[in-house]
């Protein structure tokens, strides 16, 4: 899938990310409102002798959902249990995790608004109630069988949160929303993960990777790590600004962090259809991607950048994004 950087995720990406999460709240850069309200909800907790209130962390990819998640099991000293939406599938793939979990541990469910509905409403009850319902049996003579489960934290994360229904949303105690970040904020990121990767940059570097990164530390990290190997392999011991553009400019990375998709769908609708409202999976078949990659991925940076519009029959590209692929606006 594309990561908006001009090139798919592997596993040394997975590995590179991983190296650079912040431990705690203190070390987490961004995002302040939510870090003192996590900071809080945790605290009383503690003093309270209690498992934390379940925490939603709401907000597009990237922004650092996973890392609070482990960072919330690192400051209440908490064992930390790791799965998505996607592999839970039946009520029973629910139940054998919460079966197995130990007392006051934190779950984690990443992209928990793909969970199966059984699954959803099971989790309902052990939310609220720490207790499941295990049905037993098939037709006329099953029965429901409770089984009690340790208290816990539930903390899913979403990048739709839209489509949790109602009943769910409300079992969450906080439900956090976290935002894009400012060039400033990413600057200290790219500045903190260089350190730890012993990479030299300069200030004006530093502001170049930030104001490409769409708002986004993941994307800045990750276009860290491109203008780190360029400068590498041309044998440059300190990243300057002139050095970020050439290896930016490769990886076809531009001026305001899009990236060949971005661009590609820019055309499409602009040229192609020549502005005219373009339906999602209409626009997906066009440039040969996912829709879903498009709608979470890469629309939320196009209409944040104002770049394009979402109408009620369709996506629309803006004068400014007509300027910005050389196209004088009509």
């Amino acid at each position: 899938m594309n990561d908006s950087t001009g090139v798919s995720a592997d596993s040394g990406d997975l590995a590179f990310e991983a190296a650079l999460r912040p431990k705690s709240l203190d070390e987490f850069i961004g995002q302040t409102k939510v870090r003192k309200q996590i900071s809080l909800l945790l605290e009383a907790a503690r003093l309270q002798n209690r498992t934390p209130d379940h925490i939603l962390l709401a907000g597009p990819p990237g922004l650092g959902k996973t890392t609070l998640a482990m960072i919330v099991a690192h400051e209440s000293a908490r064992p930390l249990r790791l799965t998505s939406g996607p592999t839970i599938q039946h009520a029973g793939d629910l139940a054998a995790v919460l079966s197995s979990l130990a007392p006051g541990e934190i779950l984690f469910i990443d992209e928990i608004h793909r969970m199966a509905r059984s699954a959803e409403e099971m989790l309902y009850l052990a939310m609220e109630d720490y207790r499941v319902d295990v049905m037993v049996g098939k037709g006329p003579g099953a029965t429901s069988i409770p089984l009690e489960i340790s208290p816990f934290t539930l903390v899913g994360a979403t990048t739709r949160s839209g489509m949790l229904p109602n009943p769910l949303r409300d079992r969450f105690g906080f439900t956090a929303n976290l935002e894009f970040y400012e060039s400033g904020e990413l600057s200290e990121v790219i500045r903190r993960a260089a350190e730890k990767l012993n990479v030299s940059i300069d200030s004006h570097a530093l502001a170049a990777i930030a104001k490409r990164s769409r708002g986004t530390p993941r994307i800045a990290n990750r276009l860290l790590r491109r203008v780190r190997d360029f400068a590498l392999v041309a044998g440059i011991s300190e990243v300057s600004e002139s050095v970020a553009m050439q290896a930016l400019s490769l990886y076809e990375v531009d001026d305001l962090g899009l990236d060949r998709l971005d661009r590609q769908i820019l055309d499409v609708i602009i040229s192609k259809f020549e502005n005219r409202p373009v339906g999602l999976s209409t626009l997906a078949v066009a440039v040969g991607e996912e829709p879903d990659t498009i709608e979470s991925v890469v629309e939320p940076y196009l209409v944040r950048a104002g770049l394009i519009v979402r109408t009620p029959r369709g996506r629309q590209a803006t004068a400014a994004a007509m300027r910005h692929m050389g196209i004088a606006p009509q």
